[in-house]
C-alpha cells in the first residue's frame, strides 16, 4: 500500500485529540469500502508484513527509538490473532511480547504501572503489549471490588480515581515519548454480535475449545459498562504523540491490514536509516577487507 492511501485509510481510525470522542460513532463491521476476496487480503497483508520486516531491520540496527504496541479489546476481538499474523515476519530479537493477565500477589504490592514499567521495549526493540495498563482504568473501573483488593490506603481512593489513573497514564505515556519510545496503541473495536457468534464457534469447534471461559460469557453482562470505561480511556489520553486507533475488528483481515499500515505509518515517521560508518570504520572495515583478500 502506498504512503497515501495508508494515510487516507489510517485516518479513518487514529484518534489523536481525545475531547468529544464518540465510539458509538465507529462501526465495528467497517471496512473502508475494500471488499476483498481472501487470498487478496492475505497477500495485502503480507506486502505490509514484508514492508514491516524491513523496517524494523533498520530501527534494531539504529538503536535510537524503541516502539511500544498496546492492544486493547473486548473478549474475542483477535488480538492474538492480529500479533501473530502482523508481527509473523519480524526478526524475534527485536521484538518481545507481554501478555498481562490477573496482578500477582507480588504486582499488587507495587504501584499499577510497575509490572508494565518491567516489560518496556529497549531502544532498536518492538515491544508489544497484549493488554496493557489500561486494565487499571477498564476491568477495575466495571469491578470495582478489584480495586478494594489492591491496598491502597483510603486516602487515595476517592471519587476521582479514575480520572486520576487517566491522568498518569497519559503524563507517564508523554514522558516515554520524550525518552524515544513511541507509542501506539490499538483499540480492537468488536460488535456485541461479532462476539457471540465467535464464542459460540469456540463451543462448537473441538479445537478451540481451549480458548473458551465461561467467564468471558459473563462478561457480556457488562458490556455498556465496557463500552463506557473505552471511551473515557481514549478520550483521556488520545494525543498526537500516543495515538489510538480505533481498529474495526468484526473482519479479522481487514483488522490485521489496519493494525500493520498504521505500525508502517508509525516506523516511517521515525526517520530509520542504517547508520552511516565514520571514518574510523570506514578504516577498519578497509584494513578488514585488504586482510581477507591476502588470506585468500
Amino acid at each position: 500500500m502506498d504512503a497515501k492511501t495508508r494515510r487516507k485509510l489510517l485516518a479513518r481510525y487514529r484518534v489523536e485529540q481525545g475531547k468529544g470522542f464518540r465510539l458509538k460513532e465507529h462501526d465495528p463491521d467497517d471496512t473502508a469500502g475494500y471488499s476483498l476476496a481472501k487470498p487478496t487480503a492475505a497477500a495485502l497483508l503480507q506486502e505490509g508484513v514484508e514492508y514491516l520486516s524491513t523496517m524494523q531491520d533498520k530501527l534494531y540496527a539504529q538503536d535510537r527509538w524503541a516502539v511500544l504496541c498496546i492492544f486493547q479489546a473486548m473478549d474475542a476481538a483477535g488480538k492474538d490473532s492480529a500479533v501473530k499474523h502482523v508481527f509473523s515476519g519480524v526478526n524475534p530479537q527485536g521484538c518481545h511480547v507481554a501478555a498481562f493477565k490477573a496482578p500477582s500477589t507480588l504486582e499488587r504490592d507495587h504501584d499499577f504501572l510497575w509490572r508494565h514499567v518491567t516489560a518496556l521495549p529497549a531502544r532498536g526493540m518492538i515491544g508489544i503489549h497484549n493488554r496493557s495498563w489500561y486494565e487499571e482504568v477498564l476491568v477495575v473501573r466495571v469491578h470495582p471490588e478489584i480495586l478494594a483488593g489492591q491496598k491502597l490506603p483510603d486516602a487515595v481512593r476517592g471519587k476521582q480515581i479514575w480520572q486520576e489513573r487517566l491522568a498518569d497514564i497519559a503524563a507517564f505515556e508523554a514522558y516515554l515519548g520524550r525518552q524515544g519510545v513511541k507509542v501506539v496503541k490499538f483499540f480492537l473495536h468488536l460488535s456485541k454480535e461479532e462476539q457471540r457468534r465467535r464464542f459460540l464457534k469456540r463451543i462448537e469447534e473441538p479445537e478451540k475449545h481451549w480458548k473458551f471461559e465461561a467467564g468471558d460469557v459473563a462478561e457480556r453482562r457488562h458490556w455498556a459498562d465496557y463500552q463506557t470505561a473505552y471511551e473515557a480511556a481514549i478520550r483521556a489520553t488520545a494525543t498526537p504523540e500516543a495515538p489510538w486507533y480505533v481498529v474495526p475488528a468484526d473482519n479479522k483481515w481487514f483488522t490485521r491490514l489496519v493494525v500493520a499500515e498504521a505500525l508502517a505509518a508509525t516506523l516511517e515517521g521515525l526517520d530509520l536509516h542504517y547508520p552511516t560508518p565514520g571514518a574510523a570504520e570506514l578504516s577498519a572495515l578497509a584494513a578488514a577487507r585488504k586482510a581477507l583478500d591476502e588470506d585468500g
